[in-house]
């Protein structure tokens, strides 16, 4: 939900929660629940990456793809999600890495924990008992970190991923500040905001970059700013900052 220095991480509000950062290799996520689960998380962190690396050794194309990819059927379920919502997006699987990888990696310690936020990279998985406040960030817009997105319990699990064009080293072809997409797919939301944000190069793509949202199965929701504008589709609730 930012990038620059991982300043966004104090933009997920996890108040009663403990958090923690793990870091293995490339991941570098942090974590809240409700006690520190760091040694369970690098556990989950390691395997995550073990599947991935182990189909990508074999099928290098998987690593490279800007475009959909078919995968083995016998493939580890964590590929065949990202392989999914990257054709769900029209984008290639490693667009939902991030998203992916927070929702493996959530989805384990919600065994250990009831409430988990395991943010990557400014891409959200959570699960909560009590509403939460995802602050905005979008570079140099006005609006960056003075809007905030509500997510009730009952909305979660959640994901809430972010792509954009002038902030982070993601690869982006559009020029947005922020593209932001719920989904209870944390790797669909993830895909979904690299494709929608693809499409923006002024704010008078606004509009067409939501109803593109609008049209994939499985999105809730979606937050798009360019500079000094602002628009927003579905289950997404704003608050002033």
């Amino acid at each position: 939900m930012a990038y620059e220095k991982r300043k966004y991480r104090h933009l997920v509000q996890g108040e009663g929660l403990v958090g923690f950062q793990v870091m293995v290799k490339e991941t570098d996520l942090w974590i809240s629940a409700e006690s520190d689960l760091q040694s369970s998380a690098l556990s989950h962190v390691r395997k995550c990456r073990r599947l991935l690396e182990h189909y990508i050794r074999k099928h290098p194309e998987f690593l490279n793809s800007m475009t959909p990819l078919k995968v083995d059927p016998d493939a580890p379920a964590l590929i065949h999600v990202m392989s999914e919502a990257g054709a769900k997006a029209g984008v290639g699987p490693m667009a939902a890495v991030a998203g992916a990888v927070a929702e493996y990696v959530g989805r384990e310690l919600l065994k250990e924990s009831k409430e988990v936020i395991v943010e990557n990279g400014g891409d959200i998985f959570l699960a909560s008992e009590k509403d939460r406040i995802l602050a905005v960030f979008a570079g140099n817009s006005s609006f960056s970190q003075r809007v905030g997105i509500r997510v009730k319990p009952e909305e979660t699990p959640l994901g809430v991923c972010t792509s954009s064009g002038t902030v982070g080293h993601s690869i982006s072809f559009g020029k947005s500040d922020g593209v932001t997409v719920l989904s209870s797919s944390a790797a669909l939301a993830d895909a979904a905001a690299t494709a929608a944000g693809n499409l923006v190069q002024n704010p008078r793509d606004i509009q067409k970059a939501l109803d593109f949202l609008a049209s994939i199965p499985g999105v809730l929701g979606g937050l798009i700013i360019v500079e000094e504008k602002m628009g927003a589709w579905g289950k997404v609730e704003l608050l002033r900052l």
